[in-house]
């Protein structure tokens, strides 16, 4: 058994494109595509949810492990790949908890939310007085 694995290995080992995919050079970056491809899908949430403090990190270790990726022997671009998207993720979170803490974002929400609450307000008065117009039309026909 033990010359069956011996000789698969080298099988595996000879081919260049099957001696990468077998590496933790492709399966590292493979399994850690998880982060980036959440960060990407929370762009499309509110701003209001967004950690500050955990985005700062995550800037931090991408900008880091982009630079890692580089650093070693060989070149792992599929990691760098993986930070760099990252990267640009926690960038644009980053954007929107300053602008949505820091610039007025969550009072203009605020605005826009009574705003909107007084329009249906309006909206549903409107349509009461209408009915009550229409009663005593009714009622003065008679």
């Amino acid at each position: 058994m033990a010359a069956f694995i011996k000789a698969v290995n080298a099988k595996i080992r000879s081919n260049p494109t099957t001696n990468y995919l077998c590496s933790t050079h492709f399966w590292g970056p493979a399994s850690n595509f998880g982060i980036p491809i959440a960060a990407v899908m929370d762009t499309q949430k509110s701003p209001e949810l967004i950690s500050g403090q955990m985005t700062g990190a995550l800037t931090i270790y991408s900008a880091t492990f982009m630079r890692y990726a580089l650093a070693v022997q060989p070149k792992n671009y599929l990691l760098f790949l993986c930070h760099f998207v990252n990267e640009g993720a926690q960038l644009t979170q980053g954007y929107r908890w300053i602008q949505y803490h820091k610039w007025g974002g969550k009072e203009e929400a605020a605005r826009q939310q009574a705003a909107s609450g007084v329009k249906a307000v309006v909206g549903k008065v409107e349509a009461e007085a209408g009915k009550l117009a229409e009663k005593a039309k009714d009622v003065v026909g008679k």
